[in-house]
């Protein structure tokens, strides 16, 4: 789970660099600085339909950040389990469901080559990160992974609005991936301020969740509660 921290404060130093760009993009007095082939430089006023394109790619950026989260914090808990060749029967209930589904959605003879001990190897075998939320993550969605592993999905309101944001992230980045809407459309109507705002409640919404996660892997939460109680 480390590895997914350390990864998510990577993308988030990424998309700060890229808002404090915009940010300076958005200033009236900003203008480009080009350098002539005699060596003097030309200041030429920013096109405003840039800086729509430029704001609209902020939703790409954001929800980015949201699907790679979740997913490889999903993964890291497989991972635990696959790692610490935790046996199907000391799950709990819901571990034991999405690892039912899994199975159900695989052909035998793709599972067969991966199962050498089956109470163990039918955790892993199942499990196919790239399936997990293909475009179409949001609060709702997050909540339900956390009702359906086990681990809390409670953040401070005050710094989070819960995920609020992800709604209007995941149908904007869905608007521009099918063509449903111009770059510039999108970011006509949302200023640069509001973006700053859904950045750092997006950012401290999803960081509280993956350390809601990490407690969950720690304290081994996924096992069955009398496998904790009996720790």
């Amino acid at each position: 789970m480390q590895t997914v921290l350390i990864d998510f404060r990577e993308r988030v130093e990424e998309i700060n660099i890229y808002f404090a760009f915009l940010e300076k993009l958005g200033q009236e007095t900003t203008q480009l600085s080009v350098l002539k082939d005699d060596g003097q430089r030309e200041n030429i006023p920013l096109d405003y339909q840039l800086i729509k394109t430029l704001k609209a790619n902020s939703f790409l950026l954001l929800y980015n950040l949201v699907e790679s989260s979740m997913r490889n914090a999903v993964t890291a808990i497989f991972d635990e389990l696959k790692n610490r060749r935790v046996s199907y029967n000391l799950v709990s209930t819901e571990i034991k469901k999405i690892v039912i589904e899994n199975f159900k959605k695989r052909s035998p003879e793709n599972i067969h080559s991966n199962i050498r001990d089956i109470s163990t190897d039918i955790i892993a075998a199942g499990f196919q990160s790239q399936e997990l939320f293909s475009g179409n993550i949001d609060k709702k969605e997050v909540r339900k992974t956390a009702r359906n592993f086990g681990f809390s999905c409670d953040t401070e309101y005050n710094k989070t609005k819960h995920g609020e944001s992800l709604d209007m992230i995941k149908n904007k980045r869905n608007d521009l991936a099918h063509g449903n809407k111009s770059f510039a459309e999108i970011g006509r109507d949302i200023t640069v301020e509001e973006l700053l705002t859904i950045k750092e409640e997006v950012i401290a919404y999803l960081e509280q969740i993956l350390n809601n996660i990490n407690q969950y892997i720690t304290r081994q939460d996924y096992l069955h509660s009398s496998q904790i109680n009996d720790r």
